[in-house]
């Protein structure tokens, strides 16, 4: 009450306050950061190690069982997942929630680094990246060219690009996708080589005799000091031809005589794709701190500036945008808050007819919007999906703070008294309750303070969002709306000489004028009625003759809305956010393991090709595929995107917006025409939305289930049996292993006794097999300095592919200098083999995945079906472990979460209305209609096919707190008429028949703001319209309930309750303990 009344006496004060408020909101909503996700806080730390070479059982034995060890001594690990293909170690380590993760950072750092110490020699110090949503890539800058090489867009990308970004504030880009770097390649002929009796490991050394850097010394001479450079290093790269072979003699050999020298690049083990043509393309990603809308924004921006540096066959562009997924959000946001208050505002003029109320809602609505914004701000947090999704809930609360403030004030106002006095009394008579409706609300949300991983920091930012903007409409309809009420609106008229009137300003007790001012209505001519107050009159008609039956009606009320929403609840399908039909998609191909290269990059050109024969190629924006697996120097590659090895590619399709497909019915048509065309080809789809990427915490698919146990064999045969239970789940597809078992070898088994005879020692024997297989640089390092742009490039030798291509060919490598005799098949055995093309390990446990996807089922259903599979296999051997693993525990968790924290949030709600009204019973009555939403809700997103998900459980919380706040405002007035008249049954329909006008307003506007969103039809609609839809089918069955079962149940238990107060002092006269004073 002193809140209103210092409003009330202080007006200017007021509106400074609301002016300050809309300044610095406005200046917050410029400045606040944009991006898609709030700060998860993932406890996750990456370590990427590679050692060029090695073969994925090498990795596992030297690098990645070696770091475990290690790593287990640093403080919060929670789990070490440990990926070893070809060449790479790849380790996540999760840490438990509440880790310091910038003290795990250095410990990790200083783990590894002493992990140096027992790596083979030649080792570098591994790349070490913090994990967080914005880690992953929001877009991808495009180099293409149709005349240039993948190496050449890479070189040009990194030099004029990637150097560029330092201009862009929060702009960090991994190394160039798709190219290799720049090499000069020394290609020895075998043949060649035989017929001087030279090795490779001789042009090897060569190379090193006549390539080396070293430093430059300084000369003083007079009063100078010179520099003293040599040509060490050799300066054109033709001039490498001419390095000797010999030392000494009178013949010479040079390198031209059994090698060609080229300007080329590494050995190639990936190719980059877009629209179908070799390209290079940098992922984007940004810093933790910045805003994504920005980054992206100006990066645009640079975009011609970069452009300008490149040649003019090279052209650059930005595709697969992320960041449209919020501003699509920012957009749908802008427009609710629109459609909400304008809404809002007619229904005040329908239902009241005065414009200057109408305007005064409208007023209210952005107000409260952008006063949360600048409270979010304040608080560190940003524009993402979880905050604006609670401000598009908090629209739909400030439709019913405005109109139910805006309403009573009318109803005074009819009752005859000034406008003063009326607006005083209306928005006194409310404060309270409103006040009590505000704490149920923030209850609602409350658990999100306690709720924990990723549920929790999706949660908090959105309770936050609503609980500010809910603050703040509180306080400006207790202060804000009635000076402007009694600034702007106009004075009903008033009679004093009209006796009934005259009573009216001369008492002022609430109940005696309600109760005579719906008798006034009662008895006016039909002719004065209003379409409203002929409305009311049938709706007490209805009621009068149901209330015989009331405890009938209530009771199957009762059990059939909670028998019906609990069926509902049962049965309704499971997500964690709404599918997203955005006309992207992502999928994986594997060719059989070992495939080549250049026959997987066939593959996905014919892939391209079955693409446009189903959707046309006009359909088609732009395609983005890596094949292969990444060069070694770019460590941190394989983090932003895994690939096992050459077999594998990965597929992105941008579909143009006019065409309009379901993305699961093109999936499938993509399967079968892929199965026809390539039946050895297996294909997994795997998510390109950043939302679904985070959630999924690095598994490729919904469904993943981990085999893991200390025997692979054994791990293995239990993998297969998981393959065979769940490719009988229907709706499962694409059910495969997710790790190469199979890989194909070429086993070389060196008799040490044999070459030690020959002379020839297994040192020998190694470098000149690997300078065949690979390429030096893995054993001899050597540069190069390109002295146009200042740059040095590996040097390394290697035998062309072409020149190793089959077994006879490795078995005749020479690995004697000077000697054509023996060769390697003289010392080694040479057969094929099979190996594991990848080892995963969590913790020293080996594992194998099992993924599969969905088609046209939620993921909850999934979940329950793959778990009884799994059940069904029965008892599993000692140390064999098989569990679910990424999405469907991130769905569990969320959703359990969420159910726990509304049953608490319910608990608190009851045991503060019952203070409130201090009566347990009617803290049960206020609550009846709370199945009732529950029912609507389900029910509405049920029969629209829409699952129950983040989005629709806050369409459905945000739909009982308006439940509650319509029923705390109804039952107080009953009970107050009650109390006054002594009559439960006609204080409930006379307390029904008040509220009847604001609860109509309300639902209407709210149900019909909502209807948009619900559609899907707008921006990012897909998402959001589940949230319409629970809450259109919540209010819909709230509004039923609250006007004709909630007054039947407050008249049942309220019949007999006393009138007195259940005070117990003595001296309170409304107590049944009241001793008068003598």
């Amino acid at each position: 009450m002193g809140l209103i009344k210092s409003a009330l006496r202080r007006p200017i004060t007021i509106l400074v306050i609301v002016a300050g408020l809309f300044f610095f909101g406005i200046n917050a909503v410029r400045n606040i950061k944009i991006d898609i996700f709030p700060d998860l806080n993932l406890p996750v730390i990456y370590l990427s190690h590679p050692f060029g070479g090695y073969t994925p059982n090498q990795m596992e034995a030297y690098f990645g069982k070696q770091y475990v060890n290690l790593l287990l001594y640093v403080s919060g690990v929670k789990s070490i997942e440990t990926k070893n293909i070809q060449g790479l170690t790849l380790i996540k380590l999760t840490f438990y929630e509440g880790t310091n993760m910038a003290q795990a950072s250095a410990e990790v750092t200083a783990f590894s680094n002493r992990a140096q110490a027992i790596f083979p020699n030649g080792s570098n110090p591994p790349f070490i990246l913090r994990f967080d949503a914005s880690t992953l890539p929001v877009g991808q800058l495009v180099l293409s060219s149709p005349k240039r090489t993948n190496n050449e867009l890479l070189d040009l990308a990194n030099i004029y690009v990637r150097s560029g970004f330092t201009s862009i504030p929060g702009l960090v880009a991994p190394a160039p996708f798709g190219g290799n770097t720049r090499t000069i390649l020394i290609k020895v002929d075998p043949q060649l080589l035989r017929a001087h009796n030279l090795t490779p490991d001789q042009v090897v050394a060569a190379l090193r005799d006549n390539n080396q850097t070293s430093p430059a010394g300084n000369v003083r001479v007079g009063d100078y000091n010179y520099f003293t450079p040599s040509n060490t290093t050799i300066k054109k790269i033709k001039d490498f031809e001419n390095i000797p072979l010999y030392k000494g003699g009178v013949q010479t050999l040079f390198l031209k005589d059994v090698a060609t020298v080229e300007d080329g690049a590494d050995v190639t083990t990936s190719y980059a794709l877009v629209n179908g043509k070799r390209s290079v393309y940098l992922p984007i990603t940004k810093s933790a701190d910045a805003s994504t809308w920005e980054v992206v924004q100006n990066l645009k921006k640079a975009i011609p500036r970069f452009q300008s540096l490149l040649p003019e066959d090279v052209k650059l562009s930005y595709e697969f945008d992320q960041s449209v997924y919020v501003i699509n959000a920012v957009k749908s946001l802008v427009s609710e808050g629109a459609i909400g208050a304008i809404l809002t505002g007619l229904m005040v003029l329908l239902f009241l007819g005065d414009r200057r109320a109408a305007l005064i809602v409208i007023l209210t609505i952005p107000t409260c919007i952008i006063s949360g914004i600048l409270f979010l701000s304040l608080f560190h947090q940003t524009i993402n999906i979880m905050t604006l999704s609670g401000l598009s809930l908090a629209i739909g609360i400030l439709v019913d703070e405005s109109t139910v403030t805006i309403e009573n004030i009318h109803q005074h106002m009819d009752m005859g008294k000034p406008k003063a006095l009326a607006i005083w009394d209306a928005c006194k008579e409310i404060a309270f309750p409103k006040l009590l409706i505000l704490f149920c609300i923030l209850a609602v949300f409350a658990p999100a303070l306690t709720m924990k991983g990723i549920p929790g920091a999706l949660f908090l930012p959105l309770a936050m969002a609503i609980g500010f903007s809910m603050i703040t409409s509180y306080l400006l309809s207790q202060t804000f709306v009635p000076i402007m009420a009694n600034w702007l609106m106009v004075d009903h008229n008033v009679d004093k000489d009209h006796p009934e009137k005259a009573y009216h300003l001369d008492k002022h007790d609430a109940a005696e004028q309600k109760e005579a001012s719906l008798h006034r209505a009662e008895h006016e001519p039909e002719s004065k009625k209003s379409k409203f107050e002929k409305l009311r009159e049938r709706y007490l008609k209805g009621m009068d003759n149901a209330v015989g039956y009331r405890r009938t009606i209530v009771s199957l009320y009762v059990i059939v809305a909670i028998a019906l929403a609990g069926l509902m609840l049962v049965t309704i399908g499971r997500d964690v956010l709404p599918k997203v039909n955005g006309g992207q998609f992502q999928v994986r191909l594997r060719a059989p393991d070992g495939t080549r290269l250049e026959r997987t990059e066939m593959d996905m050109v014919k892939t391209l090709h079955v693409l446009e024969d189903l959707v046309g190629k006009k359909h088609i924006a732009v395609t983005s595929a890596f094949i292969g697996q990444h060069p070694g120097q770019f460590s941190t590659s394989p983090i932003y995107l895994f690939m096992a090895g050459p077999q594998e590619a990965v597929l992105q399709v941008n579909l143009t917006e006019d065409y309009r497909v379901n993305l699961d019915d093109l999936k499938e048509a993509f399967r079968k025409k892929m199965h026809q065309e390539m039946p050895d080809v297996k294909l997994s789809f795997e998510p390109i939305e950043l939302t679904d990427k985070i959630l999924s915490q690095g598994s490729p698919t919904p469904v993943e289930v981990q085999i893991s146990g200390k025997n692979k064999k054994q791990n293995e045969a239990y993998a297969d049996t998981v393959i065979k239970k769940l490719s009988k789940i229907p709706y499962l597809r694409d059910v495969q292993l997710g790790q190469s078992t199979k890989y194909p070898a070429i086993d070389i088994d060196i008799d040490r006794t044999r070459a030690a005879q020959l002379g020839v020692g297994v040192s020998d024997i190694s470098r000149s097999l690997l300078a065949s297989t690979s390429s030096s640089r893995y054993t001899e390092k050597n540069v190069w300095v390109d002295e146009k742009v200042g740059l040095s490039y590996n040097v390394q030798v290697e035998v062309p592919e072409y020149n190793m291509s089959s077994v006879n060919d490795i078995g005749e490598i020479p690995v004697l200098s000077n000697n054509p005799r023996p060769t390697l098949s003289d010392v080694a055995t040479i057969r094929r083999d099979t190996t594991n093309g990848e080892n995963d390990n969590l913790g020293a446990l080996p594992y194998l995945s099992v993924t599969a996807n969905l088609n046209k089922m939620d993921l909850g259903t999934a979940n329950a079906d793959v778990q009884k599979a799994l059940k069904s296999i029965g008892k599993l051997p000692r140390g064999l472990n098989i569990e679910t693993k990424g999405l469907t525990t991130t769905l569990v968790d969320t959703l359990d979460s969420l159910q726990g924290g509304l049953i608490v949030a319910i608990v608190v709600i009851f045991l503060m209305l019952a203070a409130n009204f201090q009566s347990f019973k009617v803290s049960l009555v206020v609550l009846s209609t709370v199945p009732a939403v529950m029912l609507g809700s389900l029910l509405l997103l049920r029969l629209t096919g829409a699952t129950l998900n983040l989005q629709s459980y806050m369409g459905m919380i945000m739909s009982v707190g308006v439940s509650i706040s319509n029923s705390v405002l109804l039952i107080t007035n009953a009970e107050q008429l009650r109390r006054h008249s002594g009559n439960a049954l006609l204080a409930a329909k006379e307390a029904a028949a008040i509220r009847m006008r604001p609860i109509v307003m309300t639902s209407m506007a709210m149900i019909v703001g909502m209807i948009p969103m619900a559609s899907g039809l707008g921006e990012g609609g897909d998402q959001a319209s589940p949230l319409g839809r629970a809450v259109i089918g919540g209010l819909l069955m709230s509004t039923f309930a609250t006007l004709f079962i909630l007054p039947m149940v407050f008249a049942w238990v309220q019949g007999k309750a006393s009138t007195k107060s259940v005070s117990l002092d003595p001296e309170d006269e409304e107590s049944i303990h009241y001793i008068p004073a003598n």
